[in-house]
């Protein structure tokens, strides 16, 4: 029989250390994944279980952690760093008053499911009211991961690898670090740990020794996905962290109903949102924010950021999309076309080379290779509007702020700077001159001169 929690859990997530291998001056666990930093992926998974508290260890580049979450999580300081058993003490202020359950958690294993997290808190309910739930894993390889010594569910002793035994080595079950433990245990273990150990540190594992050597129960839950449980703590793992995620992305957009020509060539972002029927080509990359709705086309080495785009649209080849563009149905951006904060209306069409920013764009609508929206003047930004079914010819510049008028024509090698009329023709080009036989003498006296150097 399992007992309900109470209440809402606390969430510790372990933030502290230096992240020396690295090498960066960002925080370890500030690094993106996906386009979206390791610890916010955690954190959202974690945001599932409604927590009531959440409390941040940290230590080398707090301040990047406090300018990152801001007042969504409380800060606790670890200086110096004497372990994970010492980081968590650390958070005892912050969770001062507080009785519920614990989730202690590590700001750099950013992928463990909500649903993890709930088994954990499950378990730490159970009729036989284990003091502390651990979550382990089975790698392929157990390299150097501390050991989970188990039977039945019931942990008998918890060891780190430099302190294990040949026999001990041997065991699959690894310790992921993180654990549930009801707030009323957990730090009346941690004061009871000691650092007589291989690396002189405390041990959060330890509690769960402690615990046993009072007759309590302490209890494990094994993950089926050992990916969730992986921690980044090099530029080689954070790509592999990222290659995995990706692999999974691509694997659930093609199972959501779009087709991906050459998934492994795909790239998304951490809220990426594809409808059925979705075609996206070669090389595209998703930047955060790109909501794609049904029947939509993206071809081959496009990027999109920020971009929403509706049915039956279509995108590129070699197209960019940045952040505030808006393609509505069936509008069309083709090759070279750069779109920032700019709506096409349905229909409209920006076929080849040009940049379309700081516009709205209506139904119909048809703007020639070429083209550019002037949008910036060095200070401040302007706005173009063109209206339904307007024809803008090839290499004009719209000088903004401008507004075209339904129906009206823009001939080609245009730039416009005041307002076009409904159904109007604007040109506006320099008088071409004329002159016979010029490029001919130009020619022939070219050649002369070169000939007589060359003498």
């Amino acid at each position: 029989m399992t007992e309900t929690p109470a209440s809402s859990p606390a969430v510790v997530v372990l933030a502290a250390g230096k992240g020396t291998r690295m090498k960066s001056d960002l925080h370890k666990v500030l690094h993106p994944i996906a386009g979206r930093p390791m610890i916010e992926h955690l954190l959202a998974s974690a945001a599932e279980l409604a927590p009531a508290r959440q409390v941040v260890v940290a230590g080398h580049g707090r301040e990047q952690l406090e300018a990152a979450l801001g007042d969504r999580a409380a800060i606790a300081v670890q200086e110096p760093q004497l372990g994970t058993g010492h980081a968590v003490q650390q958070a005892e202020a912050a969770l001062a008053g507080f009785d519920g359950d614990v989730l202690i958690l590590y700001g750099d294993v950013p992928f463990v499911r909500a649903a993890t997290m709930r088994a954990m808190l499950d378990r730490l309910h159970a009729a036989d009211a284990p003091a502390v739930v651990v979550l382990a894993f089975e790698p392929d390889d157990a390299l150097q991961y501390g050991r989970v010594i188990a039977a039945n569910g019931r942990i008998s002793k918890m060891v780190e690898h430099k302190d294990a035994s040949p026999d001990e080595r041997a065991c699959r079950l690894c310790n992921s670090g993180l654990m549930a433990v009801k707030a009323a245990d957990l730090f009346a273990l941690l004061a009871r740990v000691g650092n007589d150990n291989a690396q002189g540190e405390y041990y959060l594992t330890d509690i769960v020794n402690v615990a046993n050597g009072d007759g309590r129960v302490c209890a494990v839950v094994v993950t089926d996905d050992p990916d969730e449980v992986a921690g980044i703590n090099s530029r080689a793992e954070l790509a592999e962290s990222e290659g995995r995620w990706q692999a999974k992305r691509r694997r659930q957009a093609m199972d959501d109903g779009a087709t991906l020509a050459a998934p492994e060539t795909v790239w998304f972002s951490w809220d990426t949102e594809l409808g059925r029927d979705v075609t996206v080509g070669q090389n595209v990359v998703f930047g955060p924010g790109v909501n794609v709705a049904d029947k939509a086309t993206i071809h081959a080495f496009c990027h999109l950021e920020g971009a929403t785009i509706a049915s039956g649209a279509e995108i590129g080849p070699y197209a960019r999309l940045r952040p505030g563009a808006v393609l509505m149905e069936k509008a069309k951006v083709g090759n070279f076309v750069e779109v920032k904060k700019a709506t096409l209306g349905k229909g409209a069409k920006a076929n080849h080379l040009s940049y379309i920013g700081d516009a709205e764009v209506g139904a119909g609508a048809n703007i020639g290779a070429g083209t550019i929206t002037c949008n910036y003047d060095g200070y401040f930004k302007y706005k173009t509007v063109i209206g339904e079914r307007a024809f803008i010819g090839s290499n004009s510049s719209l000088i903004a702020p401008v507004r075209i008028g339904a129906d009206a024509i823009v001939a080609a090698g245009s730039a416009v700077s005041r307002d076009v009329s409904d159904g109007e023709l604007r040109l506006v080009r320099a008088e071409q001159l004329v002159k016979p036989g010029w490029a001919d003498r130009f020619h022939d006296a070219m050649k002369k001169k070169k000939a007589e150097k060359k003498g």
